[in-house]
């Protein structure tokens, strides 16, 4: 089969034949219809990642869309969405024709939603939904503030708030490209971040109409403090990334006097059930017209391009390719 090919780490992938996924007990084999280029693929194909150096070559892909090719859970033909751990451990993953999934992380698909608008939004629409619903307890009417919000995870959270029912949703996103995709996706209100804090949290308090109750960030930093300054009393931020640092500085005064939260999240400490049920509502979402990344098709021959387009270009625009 074709593929994209890691040979070594730290280079990019290239396109050409690979051994072809045999099938077994537990697992099934997947016709892949369209697969993203994620920044979990780039940093697990560094060789630098927590993860350790993985073993080469492989097939780089982290999720996928496609149709059943065999399995002994689901009939032939069945359309689904699915996850891989390549390389996180030893296997393959969705950059090529076919993929070898464990049959639990196999999600059957009925929402009609075209595959590289689901392969675009797949788990980073899945920890934006969790994140305002497992995490976040968002509930109807509540004030939504969205981090990096031009982003595929800020882009899923701003449709996802409105869908779950939102009174006020605002986006931060540094650029004027981010933000007008911030304003696709629904966001009530724009805001650029800025590097002044107190100036910040001014623009917040002001943009939120004086009440704030979940923050989602996955970019941590300055921006994140700024945020937690505005939280309503019993107002919760959610972390799930730190794109603009490893450190934000939290008040205890302020986070003990409104009986604020702060909680992390990560895709790895959902059941199987949860992430099944969340990508089916995003799903559902999505094919209803209120959930959507903005992505582009690219063919699996023009890989290697997509890949350094996805390294070094606008990462609110997810690459999808498609065998």
């Amino acid at each position: 089969m074709r593929a994209a090919v890691v040979q070594v780490p730290g280079e990019t992938p290239v396109v050409a034949e690979h051994p072809a996924p045999a099938a077994g007990t537990g697992r099934t084999v997947v016709r892949v219809s369209a697969a993203p280029i994620v920044p979990l693929d780039l940093l697990c194909a560094s060789g630098t990642s927590y993860f350790g150096r993985p073993a080469v070559p492989y097939v780089p892909g982290v999720q996928g869309v496609g149709v059943v090719e065999s399995s002994t859970t689901l009939p032939t033909g069945t359309r689904v969405w699915f996850a891989t751990s390549a390389g996180m451990a030893p296997g393959d993953g969705s950059l090529a024709e076919l993929c070898a999934v464990p049959d639990a992380d196999v999600v059957p698909v009925t929402a009609d939603v075209p595959d590289a608008a689901l392969a675009a939004l797949g788990l980073s629409a899945v920890a934006a939904w969790m994140s305002l619903t497992w995490r976040g307890g968002l509930r109807a009417g509540e004030h939504v503030l969205v981090l990096g919000a031009g982003g595929a995870v800020g882009q899923a959270a701003v449709g996802a708030a409105k869908v779950l029912g939102a009174g006020r949703v605002v986006a931060v996103a540094r650029s004027e490209e981010s933000r007008a995709r911030a304003l696709a996706a629904g966001a009530d209100e724009t805001l650029a971040p800025g590097a002044d804090v107190d100036a910040l949290a001014a623009r917040l308090a002001v943009a939120t109409g004086g009440r704030l109750d979940v923050v989602v960030d996955p970019v941590f930093g300055a921006a994140a403090t700024a945020a937690s300054r505005v939280l309503s009393p019993a107002g919760r931020l959610v972390n799930l990334g730190g794109a603009s640092g490893d450190v934000a500085e939290f008040s205890s005064a302020v986070l003990r006097a409104k009986s604020a939260s702060v909680l992390g999240y990560t895709n790895n400490a959902l059941t199987v059930e949860q992430r099944r049920g969340a990508l089916t509502a995003v799903a559902e979402h999505a094919a209803a017209g209120a959930l959507a990344v903005a992505h582009e098709q690219v063919a699996l021959a023009d890989a290697a391009g997509a890949w350094r387009r996805q390294a070094t270009g606008d990462p609110g625009v997810r690459l999808v390719l498609t065998p």
